[in-house]
């Protein structure tokens, strides 16, 4: 990073770690991070107490057994779901002992780097320190996505069987969102303690650049056990599937996932790791990459300006943050609203209620980040940019409070469109769908053609709702924008 190379840098002298500098007082955004997180993890917690209350045994259900106790499909439950757990666990096992390894070798490749570049064994510290935090954070979500979803199927299963749809995809639900709020709610409070930890440190908003940076490494850590996480186990769920599809379709001849084809416990596994646990890391890795860096660029000096966001003070530079902890607490009160005020009582409710989902959370961030920015922005702040102006001189960007809403409505919004118009172009409730399906009937050709014709079809949309979200958020307030 060109910061980490500035000479005012080089000649700071080392933060010392003294009592008094470690007492940090707390602010507003401070009290808004910390119980929305606690507030998730409650929930995640509530939700899994009400999946485990769902029993495996079938005769505790009620559930007809009218085949031959030993041929009854319920029966069978446990005995999967036992061997799924056991496959899923081993395979992460596996999987992260060697992230480990490559993290903690990545890490001190981190210390010495960041260290040579600043001429500062703290920067270098922090740095590593924030990259093995991103990582084993991002390990532990992916894990106990993993755990609750392998957890909640087979409850589903039963659930479906007993009471139907209703039952059956609350469960799925509340399983989804343990593994969401769980995640979130780590993640965020996990980035909150260390940006507390790190201002112990500097505490001086002068060095919030610094700070900053050196959090960023949180979002490599994730990202790096992402990439583990989703190109590994996204391998291994595919040759799984293959390898369980040729043995059994080709070989055998046996149906899809046939309870008589051994291969069928893999995929289901691959299924587990690499779209579960695989997809948990990702999800975070996403959210902490695009944190820090609203945060790194947040805390950018402006040479000549005293109207910063650092100079704003804590609560302006945790706006990011304060975003994402307050979502959790929308997401909770929206998740209500599927189980319990308009369930699933037929098949085709499903899809309109995760439609409501996507739309009421969007709808009600709204407000909910207007009122963010106004309450921890001050009402005109400086960024830098990297715009030009017509002298060729880097241009003044100027914020406001307004501005930042702008441009977190356009990614909200932005993402409620591509949603749904990946939902029209998916779902086999509308034409696209029904029209592919249709060009099955005259041959694997026309198949093909439509398909790739549908796909290209598809992009449309979501390439001008994306260029114009970047566009007007740019204009706004650059790259913070």
């Amino acid at each position: 990073s060109r910061r980490f190379c500035r000479e005012r840098d080089q000649t700071r002298r080392e933060p010392t770690f003294s009592i008094q500098e470690k007492m940090v007082e707390f602010g507003l955004v401070d009290e808004i991070i910390v119980p929305s997180c606690i507030i998730g993890l409650l929930a995640a917690l509530a939700q899994f107490l009400i999946i485990r209350k769902i029993s495996l045994d079938p005769e505790k259900q009620g559930l007809s057994t009218s085949l031959t106790s030993g041929e009854a499909p319920e029966k069978l439950v446990p005995e999967i779901y036992a061997k799924i757990m056991d496959g899923a666990i081993q395979f992460l096992k596996v999987e992260y002992a060697i992230c480990t390894l490559f993290c903690l070798a990545f890490s001190l490749v981190i210390y010495f780097l960041v260290s040579w570049g600043t001429h500062s064994s703290t920067q270098g510290g922090l740095t590593a320190g924030a990259f093995l935090t991103g990582a084993f954070t991002s390990m532990l979500c992916g894990f106990l996505g993993m755990m609750i979803a392998t957890y909640s199927n087979a409850r589903t299963t039963l659930a479906c069987a007993k009471k139907g749809y209703t039952e059956g995809f609350n469960t799925a639900f509340r399983g989804g969102s343990v593994m969401g709020y769980a995640l979130c709610s780590l993640g965020v409070f996990v980035l909150w303690l260390l940006l507390t930890f790190y201002r112990t440190v500097y505490p001086e908003a002068d060095d919030w650049e610094i700070l900053f940076d050196c959090a960023a490494g949180y979002g490599l850590g994730g990202s790096t056990v992402a990439m583990f996480g989703r190109v590994g186990g996204g391998i291994y769920t595919k040759a799984a599937d293959v390898g369980a599809d040729l043995v059994g379709k080709v070989v055998a001849g046996l149906d899809e996932d046939d309870p008589n084809n051994p291969a069928t416990i893999a995929d289901n596994v691959g299924d587990n790791v690499g779209d579960i646990a695989g997809m948990g890391a990702d999800l975070f890795g996403s959210f902490a990459e695009s944190t820090c860096a609203a945060l790194v660029i947040a805390a950018a000096a402006v040479e000549g300006s005293k109207h910063t966001l650092s100079a704003a003070g804590w609560d302006a530079m945790l706006f990011p943050v304060a975003i994402s902890a307050a979502g959790i607490v929308i997401c909770i009160l929206c998740g209500f609203v599927a189980t319990n005020v308009a369930p699933v009582k037929v098949e085709a409710d499903i899809e309109r209620v995760l439609k409501v989902q996507m739309v009421l959370t969007a709808l009600l961030m709204l407000p909910v980040i207007y009122y963010l920015a106004v309450l921890l922005l001050p009402a005109h702040f400086r960024l830098e940019g990297v715009r030009l102006n017509e002298d060729g001189i880097q241009a003044e960007i100027h914020g406001t409070p307004f501005k930042a809403f702008i441009c977190a409505t356009m990614g909200c919004v932005g993402g409620l469109i591509i949603g749904l118009v990946t939902e029209y172009f998916t779902s086999h409730s509308f034409i696209p769908t029904r029209e592919l399906a249709s060009a099955c009937k005259f041959g694997t050709a026309v198949n093909i053609i439509q398909g790739l014709a549908l796909g290209y079809k598809s992009c449309i949309i979501p390439v001008f709702v994306l260029s114009s979200a970047i566009f007007v958020s740019f204009q706004l307030c650059d790259l913070y924008g």
